[in-house]
């Protein structure tokens, strides 16, 4: 029998340390977190106040586009594609994509949808889906995340991963390689182009203030990146914010001086001190994904302003909470939640959060 344990441990251990697997971690020492136990970051419980919508109805709508007359639109997690109501309750299903719908703008020319799995798409009038771009300089997407619009119309969307896909997500944070795209359309071409490459998870976008640049998160490396559109910096980019003390999902610019930012999570210790050691993200991924840690019930949101500075921070944490937060857009006095697994979407006051 001794001798059948130690076998079994042996080739245990090797199946840890030389299993193949489909990813070459790259080593990233990452600056140290900043202190959340007080001052903007202390978690006060704020976000207890949201208020959950379309509960029920669906899992995961991750991304949220309010329209003109006040109705917000989202896609769950089964492709569906909806409007909900501007009171909040009215819930009319539009369109089902067929793949994972995230994020989405509403244009002049209709709805567009950022799909994981199809591609850039809009809904048009007669309730048809039209693709727009599934790949650009040759390389298809794999995980296209979020769009955002220019005042001259044409659209800017982030390709999370052109490696990895939606279902092997983690893939990408063990790998920690840079394979996310900042990416164009214009609809008037039909052409599509790459903006920015080697990018960490490349997720939440956001046109700023009269189109001068486009933001990018960084997932990967708990940054926002600016790329200059206009003016004498064209075509170069920068570090907007630095350091985040979570995960940045989405962001949106709310044309009233406010960057909205959803954290997806606040930043695992554990995650940060593996980062710098390839080979134990080897053995992490040879483990069974049934015991990888779920990251904690915990919302959380920012806002910042045109210099990226973290003007207001707003937390709640335990089951009850809406969570995980993965888009925040303003209406008013009204801020619209997405998430990224939540069944419903929800609203807070702005004042309930100061």
């Amino acid at each position: 029998m001794g001798k059948i344990v130690t076998v079994v441990i042996i080739l245990g251990l090797a199946y840890l340390l030389f299993w193949p697997v489909p990813i070459s971690p790259q080593a990233w020492t990452p600056p140290p977190a900043p202190p959340t136990d007080q001052g903007l970051f202390a978690l006060k419980q704020r976000l207890q106040a949201a208020e959950v919508l379309a509960a029920g109805q669906g899992n995961g709508p991750e991304g949220v586009a309010i329209g003109p007359d006040g109705a917000v639109y989202a896609g769950f997690d089964d492709g569906r594609v909806f409007r909900l109501g501007p009171d909040g309750t009215t819930i009319d299903v539009l369109a089902d994509t067929g793949g994972r719908p995230l994020g989405m703008v509403m244009t002049d020319r209709g709805l567009v949808i950022a799909d994981a799995l199809k591609g850039l798409l809009r809904l048009e009038a007669d309730g048809r889906l039209t693709v727009l771009s599934t790949g650009s300089d040759g390389v298809p997407f794999r995980f296209v995340d979020d769009v955002d619009v220019g005042p001259d119309g044409r659209l800017y969307f982030s390709d999370a991963s052109h490696r990895f896909a939606p279902d092997v997500l983690m893939d990408d944070f063990f790998e920690h390689s840079g394979n996310g795209r900042l990416l164009r359309y214009d609809p008037v071409s039909g052409e599509t182009e790459t903006l920015l490459d080697g990018l960490y998870f490349a997720n939440g976008i956001a046109v700023g203030p009269g189109g001068d640049y486009v933001l990018v998160n960084e997932t990967g490396r708990y940054q926002i990146t600016r790329y200059w559109l206009q003016g004498p910096r064209a075509g170069q980019s920068e570090l907007f914010v630095d350091n985040l003390p979570g995960f940045p999902d989405n962001i949106s610019w709310d044309g009233e001086g406010r960057f909205w930012l959803a954290l997806y999570a606040p930043r695992d210790p554990i995650l940060d001190r593996i980062l710098p050691h390839p080979w134990v993200r080897k053995v992490l991924r040879r483990l069974p994904e049934a015991i990888h840690p779920a990251p904690a019930k915990h919302a959380w949101l920012m806002a910042l302003d045109t210099d990226g500075q973290i003007v207001l921070s707003a937390q709640a944490k335990g089951e009850a909470v809406f969570a995980p937060i993965t888009s925040v857009e303003r209406r008013g006095e009204w801020l619209y939640l997405g998430s990224l697994s939540y069944p419903g979407m929800a609203r807070v006051r702005i004042d309930a959060i100061r």
